[in-house]
């Protein structure tokens, strides 16, 4: 098992930190790659237990569902750990977002879920590719609401889109720059890549998120982001943090560690 600590990049403001006695592990976009989750989750506990005592939490920063292989997993395993431990919250991301639209029969977000990456979470619930290829889209609404369950459903539809702790910020997509939290759009929050991704100043809080991929972890001043590609690169990421301090672990095998 191995975790790297961050080299940190500080802005002017004192670095951001959590209140003394608390842990905290987020993990980036999973998108069906319960294999990777449970590797994650491994990891997170040696980790855990290796730095002694403290409150832990695990905050899941959304896009469970779509393009690996085991959505429905995912949605379970995520569920089961919620309602088993308080100290594990679950935000809604934007494939969460198209998935609970496309089952309450949006025949737009049916189309998006089904060039997303859908196609797979649909398999994974145990419906036929034929059937799916074959269906109107009616008809593939009305195979989601009988394959689905309906308390993974219920799962969905109560996540937050933000979570707040000590200097943190913990968001899918980002927020837009400038505007107050309170006023900050579910789809701004689920959806927004520009002009948050390019904004270099202090939000008030420091942005942990995912939602847009990138080859290692995105650390900036403002924010930091944790999508990793799992999906497709096998490498999924979890960011740790306690006190000022944060550090990586994630789904690959290093050999050698940051500073």
């Amino acid at each position: 098992m191995f975790s790297r600590l961050l080299s940190r990049r500080r802005p002017s403001a004192p670095p951001a930190q959590l209140p003394a006695g608390r842990r905290l592990y987020a993990i980036g976009d999973v998108h069906g790659r319960l294999d990777l989750l449970d590797e994650l989750l491994r990891r997170i506990d040696a980790d855990d237990a290796s730095r002694g005592g403290a409150q832990t939490g695990i905050i899941l920063l959304g896009d469970l569902v779509d393009r690996g292989p085991d959505s429905a997993g995912v949605v379970e395993r995520v569920r089961q750990m919620c309602a088993s431990r308080q100290d594990v919250r679950c935000l809604c991301g934007n494939h969460e977002e198209i998935f609970l639209g496309a089952y309450d029969g949006d025949p737009d977000l049916v189309r998006l879920l089904l060039r997303a990456g859908g196609h797979e979470t649909l398999l994974s619930y145990g419906m036929k590719a034929a059937a799916i290829d074959q269906a109107t889209i009616p008809e593939l609404v009305d195979m989601m609401a009988r394959d689905i369950p309906a308390e993974q459903i219920a799962f969905l539809r109560s996540l937050d889109d933000y979570l707040l702790e000590g200097d943190y910020l913990f968001v899918h997509a980002g927020i837009r720059p400038g505007l107050p939290l309170e006023q900050q759009t579910s789809r701004d929050l689920r959806w927004i890549r520009q002009p948050f991704l390019e904004h270099g100043g202090h939000h008030g809080k420091y942005v942990v998120h995912g939602h847009t991929i990138t080859d290692g972890v995105d650390e900036r001043v403002n924010r930091i982001g944790i999508d990793t590609g799992a999906y497709r690169t096998g490498r999924l990421t979890a960011l740790g943090i306690e006190g000022e301090h944060r550090w990586i672990i994630d789904t690959v095998d290093h050999h050698e560690s940051g500073t």
